[in-house]
């Protein structure tokens, strides 16, 4: 598609996929994902999804008798969320390959009606052998609305360099 604007600019296309690459962040930066309020539908679909009918999570009766004295969120939902929505910045459009998650912490419960969100510092960012190619490890924070950190982890991802 080439041509111009009605502005006489030349136009770009819209690809769906941020123009963000490895370059783009340096150690010690941060990302702030958009938060998102846990429902029901969120543990409903996440057990149809996962298998993971536990009662703490599904059973009101039974969460009222635990020490939580109401249902929680999955843990592995809210990981799964942090990871989601910190996409969502635009700085992942360019990832080849997930690389893994490691120290994995539930702070804090996560009821139905927080709203959570993820926060992200870039702990290392090295490059590969291959020049199109670096590595970003993230530590990720997962917040509630009162500010409450309710879950940490580690990531790494393998980026598409900026070549030229």
């Amino acid at each position: 598609m080439t041509g111009a604007d009605a502005r006489g600019g030349a136009r770009r296309p819209v690809t769906g996929q941020a123009d963000r690459f490895w370059d783009d962040l340096s150690e010690g930066d941060e990302l702030i994902g958009p938060g998102v309020t846990i429902s029901e539908a969120h543990l409903v679909n996440w057990a149809g999804l996962t298998g993971d009918w536990v009662s703490l999570h599904l059973d009101e009766q039974y969460a009222a008798r635990t020490q939580f004295g109401r249902r929680i969120g999955h843990g592995p939902l809210t990981l799964a969320l942090g990871l989601g929505l910190l996409t969502q910045t635009g700085y992942f459009g360019n990832v080849v390959a997930w690389l893994g998650l490691d120290e994995v912490r539930a702070k804090a419960p996560v009821y139905i009606g927080d709203t959570v969100h993820p926060e992200a510092r870039l702990a290392a960012a090295r490059a590969t052998s291959k020049p199109d190619r670096g590595v970003w490890t993230l530590d990720y924070r997962v917040v509630n609305q009162d500010g409450a950190v309710v879950m940490t982890f580690r990531s790494s991802l393998l980026i598409r360099r900026r070549i030229g």
